[in-house]
């Protein structure tokens, strides 16, 4: 499905507001705990197709989803496809390991078996997991034979994708002697680990993360029942924060629910978009996105190590108002959906952009003073949903057609229906 994304210099935005679905990435954290401690329940849970995956993945070893959150029990084996969703590889990866004479086989889109597994597979194998590979070694699929884990102590290096670490201090309560993980060199989105273990201390489970080393102890049970309402997710609002930036001054864009003391990296939004004009005010239970001045004409440098998912929208939103930036921290960026870098690069060079890149950085140059935005390019999104959302505001600039559109419902089912609703014209095309 391609969409028409049309242009129109006359547009507003007045105090539109929205609901936005619960954070992907507490989703299915807490989806995982969930599995393991069933005296949880949870509200707000994401309906990206990620999220779906993780509960369709859990619910297949028992059916047992008393409502949307669930209490889920594990038997029987069985092929279990996650399809493009990297955090359920990853985290199902250590969720399977410990399941007791239970076989499964986890696979996923020809992309996803492109997507390397090999670290944490290791990590497993080293407290005592039986993970073999069926295709290529380090990469998906894999087949898992879940056992009791003794071993306790695993190093990693720092520099890796959070979601392999995450994946590890989900399950750590529940290994026979906790969990001591030694992280070696400069860590990588640390908001993301902490994350985990803020969602852990939630439920009970506690934990020390001193310097480069976090332990947990065992801890097979949790006494309460705990209901968690899920704070809705920061990467999802990273493209309204790009609409207010690019649009005209007293524009005001509502929505809900957000924490002013969250959990979430993509949290820094608050602070970055300050430069672009944007100002953010928190209410008990959203937040406010006004446009309050124009934009800071300088060219900008942010090192996104801790927040590297809205680095597409970041580097959108500088080429909209017209401003160079030079984005660090990227390295993760290329073993995601697709690469995210080179990505960014075609399609911003596309409309007319300036733009090099690096393994672990991106550079858009300022344009000349009579540069003037291509139009009608037809934006390719690489069976990422990044991609498609962090280019739909640059229809306030110019005409745009977003190609393969429905890749959004990996983590925004509703995107193209809420861009409406607050006035973007959007139609499909051929």
């Amino acid at each position: 499905m391609n969409l028409l994304l049309q242009h129109n210099s006359q547009f507003t935005i007045h105090n539109s507001q929205l609901k936005i679905t619960g954070s992907k990435s507490e989703t299915n954290r807490l989806l995982l705990l969930q599995a393991l401690y069933p005296n949880i329940t949870l509200e707000n849970i994401s309906n990206s197709d990620d999220s779906q995956v993780m509960i369709n993945a859990l619910n297949s070893q028992l059916a047992s989803l008393d409502s949307p959150s669930t209490r889920v029990t594990i038997h029987n084996s069985q092929l279990i496809d996650v399809h493009h969703a990297g955090t359920a590889m990853r985290f199902l990866t250590a969720f399977f390991a410990i399941q007791e004479g239970q076989e499964v086989i986890l696979t996923g889109s020809s992309r996803m078996k492109k997507r390397p597994i090999k670290i944490l597979v290791e990590a497993l194998r080293q407290l005592g997991a039986e993970i073999s590979y069926l295709e290529n070694d380090g990469f998906p699929p894999i087949k898992i034979i879940g056992k009791k884990l003794t071993e306790h102590k695993v190093a990693l290096p720092a520099n890796i994708s959070s979601q392999y670490i995450s994946a590890l201090l989900l399950i750590a309560p529940q290994l026979e002697n906790g969990l001591e993980l030694t992280l070696e060199g400069e860590i990588t989105s640390i908001p993301y680990i902490k994350m985990t273990l803020a969602l852990l201390s939630e439920i009970g489970i506690d934990s020390s993360f001193i310097e480069n080393k976090i332990v947990i102890n065992r801890q097979p049970t949790t006494n309460n029942r705990q209901l968690i309402t899920i704070e809705s997710d920061w990467s999802s609002a990273s493209y309204y924060y790009s609409i207010v930036a690019l649009s005209k001054v007293g524009t005001q864009i509502t929505l809900s629910s957000y924490k002013e003391n969250s959990l979430q990296g993509d949290a820094a939004l608050v602070d970055i978009y300050k430069n672009f004009g944007v100002e953010t005010i928190f209410t008990t239970n959203s937040i406010s996105l006004s446009k309050t001045t124009t934009h800071n004409p300088q060219p900008t440098t942010y090192n996104l190590n801790n927040s590297p998912d809205i680095t597409q929208t970041i580097a959108v939103t500088c080429f909209g108002l017209g401003i160079g930036c030079h984005l660090t921290g990227l390295h993760t960026l290329k073993i995601k959906e697709t690469d995210r870098l080179e990505a960014l690069r075609n399609e911003l060079t596309k409309l007319g952009a300036l733009v090099s890149v690096t393994d672990y950085s991106l550079t858009l140059e300022p344009p000349s003073s009579d540069f003037e935005m291509a139009t009608n390019v037809k934006i390719k999104t690489y069976q990422d949903h990044r991609m498609a959302m962090a280019f739909a505001p640059l229809a306030l600039k110019t005409t745009l057609i977003i190609e393969e559109a429905e890749v959004v419902s990996k983590s925004y089912p509703t995107f193209w229906d809420d861009l409406k609703s607050i006035g973007f014209q959007i139609s499909g095309t051929p």
